[in-house]
């Protein structure tokens, strides 16, 4: 296998911005990516940014665009079993030499799917197709599995002093 998995979990912010840049370099190299994001379902500024300038980057969103705050419902565990059974087509067909799994790691968190389901998936991919899962809550046996694992530390954030996300810099 050529490929490899990639794992971006921790509490700190560049998750999401880390896999746009990766997949901007892959793009830059005549590739084909496929960004899925489950749980997300709002447009953010990098998707924008993708959509005008990376043609042979798609974005998919699998999410309500409302973030879950105790236990989700039945529309966002639909939404994003429907991501995973779509994913489990575009791993396995070769057509991506890329597949992002933004917030993989939530819906799982948040018992959208298992995470046994997410790694038979990922397993079952084309051997060409290098995977990167992000999001906080990576569970142990997927940080076992992957070959590469990166922790976004928090150490200092502006939140915490009342700053709202702001447009083109954290959305």
């Amino acid at each position: 296998m050529n490929s490899y998995i990639q794992v971006y979990t921790g509490n700190g912010k560049g998750k999401t911005t880390a896999a746009f840049g990766l997949a901007l370099r892959a793009a830059g190299a005549d590739k084909k990516v496929y960004f899925a994001q489950f749980v997300k379902g709002k447009t953010y500024s990098e998707i924008k940014a993708v959509e005008q300038w990376l043609p042979s980057v798609t974005v998919k969103q699998y999410g309500r665009g409302c973030f879950i705050v105790k236990e989700p419902e039945q529309a966002d565990i639909d939404a994003a079993r429907t991501g995973l059974a779509e994913i489990k087509g575009i791993l396995q067909s070769g057509q991506y030499q890329l597949v992002v799994l933004d917030e993989a790691n939530i819906a799982i968190y948040y018992k959208l799917f298992g995470v046994t389901e997410l790694l038979e998936v990922i397993k079952a991919r084309h051997p060409d197709t290098e995977v990167v899962v992000t999001g906080r809550y990576a569970p142990q046996e997927l940080i076992d599995a992957a070959d590469l694992v990166t922790e976004m530390k928090e150490i200092k954030h502006y939140y915490i002093q009342g700053i709202e996300a702001r447009k083109g810099i954290e959305f």
